[in-house]
């Protein structure tokens, strides 16, 4: 095993850069103006002309726009089988507990401001329990009645 010694340590090839000296002299490449070019409105200070292609109409107006955001959603969260189960296995819930969104809530499972509670057909159910959800898919509904897990759809 080589031996190290706290003076012959150096950083990785590459790992340092010498900072750029700017305004120091003709022969310097980078005298007068710094690598600003002239006057004007680009050589000062704070300027970014970002997304101006010379009079040119911007690519962000050319391409045509996509998508909305709907105002009126509600913020929702998502459960499924998998997940019910993995609580049973943890001792997070029992078999015969009611779950609901409240309950989740309050184990943070879920955030505080999700108001719609979605129930998805991931995995197998294997605890009977009560589920009181929002929604829930038609294949969730079918293994849910097959275990024999109340669904209260609120």
């Amino acid at each position: 095993m080589q031996q190290y010694r706290i003076n012959e340590i150096t950083d990785n090839k590459g790992a340092r850069q010498v900072r750029k000296l700017v305004g120091r002299g003709l022969g310097s490449g980078l005298g007068k103006t710094s690598g600003r070019g002239g006057k004007g409105q680009t050589a000062r200070n704070g300027c970014a002309m970002n997304g101006f292609e010379g009079g040119q109409t911007p690519l962000y107006r050319r391409l045509p726009k996509r998508g909305f955001k709907n105002i009126h959603a509600l913020p929702q969260a998502e459960i499924d089988f998998d997940m019910i189960n993995v609580m049973v296995a943890n001792g997070t819930i029992k078999a015969g507990d009611r779950v609901d969104l409240q309950l989740l809530k309050n184990l943070d499972l879920v955030q505080h401001k999700i108001r719609v509670l979605s129930l998805l057909s991931n995995g197998e159910p294997t605890a009977k329990i009560t589920l009181a959800v929002t929604r829930a898919t038609s294949k969730a509904k079918e293994k849910a009645e097959k275990a024999g897990i109340t669904l209260e759809m609120e």
